[in-house]
This record gives structure tokens, sequence and C-alpha cells, in this order.
């Protein structure tokens, strides 16, 4: 991790829960919608970062605009209990105020991932602040760390390997995987 700040990695070293955005973060941000359906393309790379957390019982939680039957059912299908998954959330900062409330965190125990205007207060409450390749360029100006691929190509994981890294307990996590195979 010779690429990461000694600041960043000091502040990803203080995370306890890391919180995401779905459309444009855990997908590319296109909606593939049919008469009665919507689809979304998610990467299996950052499936896999969820299930190291998992392994880890290190808390993640969703926050959306919009609501998505897609994005429900791929976040049952990683274990992400359904009360730590807002949808319809516009204003993200109040769900954001929620989570830190139930986990009793501060601020900068939580990392946040967001690619647009709709996260930028929370981008900015959050204790270390990341944003995809595809964000738009508002965004990336004021995150901590800008990922080296977009969103729904696997910049969740970018992430999750990061901060777990910092935290040394990558290894840990790898080795829980692959206790499972």
């Amino acid at each position: 991790m010779t690429h990461a700040s000694s600041r960043l990695l000091e502040k990803m070293r203080k995370v306890r829960l890391i919180i995401t955005d779905v459309d444009g973060v855990l997908t590319d941000g296109s909606f593939y919608i049919g008469r009665d359906t919507e689809f979304k393309r998610f990467h299996s790379n950052d499936g896999l970062a969820f299930v190291l957390l998992k392994l880890l019982d290190f808390p993640v939680a969703v926050i959306s605009g919009r609501y998505s039957e897609a994005t429900l059912a791929r976040t049952r299908a990683l274990n992400i209990p359904d009360d730590l998954v807002f949808q319809d959330h516009y204003v993200k900062s109040d769900a954001y105020r929620e989570l830190k409330e139930r986990f009793q965190l501060e601020d900068e125990q939580i990392a946040y991932v967001g690619d647009d205007y709709i996260d930028e207060p929370v981008l900015r409450q959050c204790g270390v602040s990341f944003a995809p390749a595809n964000a738009i360029p508002e965004i990336k100006a004021i995150v901590d760390h800008v990922t080296a691929v977009p969103g729904g190509s696997g910049a969740m994981r970018e992430i999750v390997d990061m901060i777990l890294k910092a935290q040394d307990r990558f290894e840990e996590a790898i080795k829980k995987l692959q206790g499972l195979y």
C-alpha cells in the first residue's frame, strides 16, 4: 500500500463501519428497465469484498437515493441485513446519522463511498471518503481517495482491500475465505 498517504492510512485504520451508495458505485450507474422489471449490473469483485467484510464481522451498510428491487436482491444475496439497507433516502445524512447512532460511532470511524452531489453531505461528514473513478469531478475533488476503477467494475473491492490492509486484517480475511473451500 505504498500509494496511500500516511494521513489516509491513519484515517482508514479508524474505520469500523463502511457505508456505500449503490448507483454509480456498486453499479456503473446504468438502469435496464423493462415493462415490469429493472436490471442492474453488479461486479463479482465487489461481491467478494462484502464476503471478506462478513467473514471479519465488519459491518457494512447501503444508502441509496432511489428504491430498486434489483438493489434489494443484490444486498440480500450479499447477506447485508435489510435494516442496514436504506433505499429511497434522497437525504442521505438522515440514514447516516441513524447508522452512526445504531453502531455508537464517531464520524472518524465511518467510511463512505459516493459518486454524485447527493452523496456530498455525507462525504464531507464521515471520517474517510472515497469515490469511484467515474464520480463527477466535484466529488472527486473533495474525497480522500478516488479509485483506479469505475463504479460497477470493482471499486468497492479496491476500497475494502485498502481498508483491511491498513488495519492489518486483509490476510486474516483471506485465510478465513480460504477456510471455506
